[in-house]
């Protein structure tokens, strides 16, 4: 069970300035580079490659530039992540950044690398086994973003409407907590009609899902959605839309993914929630440097995180926002992570002045 203590602003800040020191200022000598190894779980879910691997690569060149990155991806295959992961311990990576495809299944393999005096940072999905380090989210938090930001967007129907929820992949332990957290908040206001798992947080998985709800229950009896992922609320649309439903009820998301954002923009799916990837990925480089180092993570942490194996890992558990059309310009292009004109392309350029999109 996670173990949440409250995560002060200046965290992430404090960690990442010990090895833009070691780096710059003398205290470690230049040539004291190593290899960091980087293990993501998939290309389903789009930030993986397009934002974390970039943002950590980047990070740990500007904090190590005699460190390398190797980088491998599971593409959602448990066996392969386990072999990739032996592979760079093999190679003489000395630290390794994982974010496991299954949390469990992965355990055999962390211990591997900690009998061969490897570090394993967690990823966003924390790893069983002997992991030295961990930077994420509070996934119980992100699900209450969901639950709340549904309810606000059924209005009335929220009084025992029907909700469909489309969870995460069972095989690691997030989605169970972002289910958790938004049943906190559904429970009693809404009447849960049909629950699906996603596996592999697919969008052709959803839209099965999500297809066979709206058989079940017909399209008019669905008064909302609660989508884990903004991956998964893609396949919710899509079904809706195939379905001839052309009032949409809200949807959530999670990950800010672009598609998403014009989807709230459009008006087909109520919200996402923002986990600010930028700060994630910082962190995560900014320890493994750290650890690479022979420094102690739990000296610049100021919390701790129990698994189902481990207790007492020095964290980094950074804040979500749940963005709806409302928050875009707040959240998401004030703070960098899109800009208006990459938001609003030529086809939504309409819709984009309706909801004061115009910068």
């Amino acid at each position: 069970m996670i173990r949440r203590q409250h995560v002060v602003a200046v965290l992430a800040a404090a960690l990442l300035a010990i090895p833009l020191v070691s780096c710059g200022g003398g205290q470690q000598p230049a040539r004291d580079g190593f290899t960091v190894g980087l293990l993501l779980p998939s290309r389903t879910v789009p930030r993986w490659e397009h934002s974390d691997r970039p943002l950590i690569e980047a990070q740990v060149r500007k904090l190590c530039p005699r460190c390398t990155v190797e980088y491998a991806n599971a593409e959602s295959d448990v066996t392969r992540q386990r072999q990739q992961l032996v592979s760079m311990v093999t190679k003489g990576a000395k630290v390794l950044i994982l974010d496991a495809a299954d949390t469990r299944a992965v355990r055999s393999s962390v211990q591997e690398a900690h009998r061969a005096g490897v570090k394993v940072i967690a990823y966003d999905r924390l790893a069983e086994g002997p992991v030295t380090g961990y930077v994420g989210f509070d996934a119980a938090h992100i699900g209450r973003l969901q639950g709340e930001a549904l309810l606000e967007g059924m209005g009335r129907r929220a009084g025992g409407g029907d909700v469909v929820m489309m969870n995460g992949d069972p095989s690691g332990p997030n989605a169970a907590w972002y289910k958790k957290g938004a049943l906190a908040v559904l429970s009693g206001k809404v009447r849960i009609a049909r629950s699906y798992d996603t596996l592999d947080w697919s969008t052709q998985n959803a839209h099965a899902n999500m297809s066979a709800a709206i058989a079940a229950l017909g399209p008019d009896r669905i008064d909302g959605v609660l989508a884990a992922n903004d991956s998964i609320a893609a396949g919710v649309v899509a079904a809706l839309k195939s379905a001839g439903v052309t009032k949409l009820p809200p949807v959530t998301g999670q990950d800010a993914d672009l598609d998403a954002v014009r989807r709230i923009v459009k008006g087909e799916q109520y919200m996402t929630v923002y986990k600010p990837f930028k700060d994630q990925a910082a962190a995560a480089a900014a320890m493994a440097v750290a650890v690479g180092r022979g420094e102690d993570p739990a000296d610049d942490t100021t919390t701790t995180t129990d698994s189902p194996t481990t207790t007492g890992i020095p964290s980094v558990l950074l804040t979500a926002d749940a963005v709806t059309v409302d928050d875009i310009e707040r959240v998401l292009v004030d703070h960098g992570v899109y800009t208006v004109a990459r938001i609003c392309t030529p086809q939504l350029r309409a819709a984009c002045d309706r909801v004061g999109l115009t910068g």
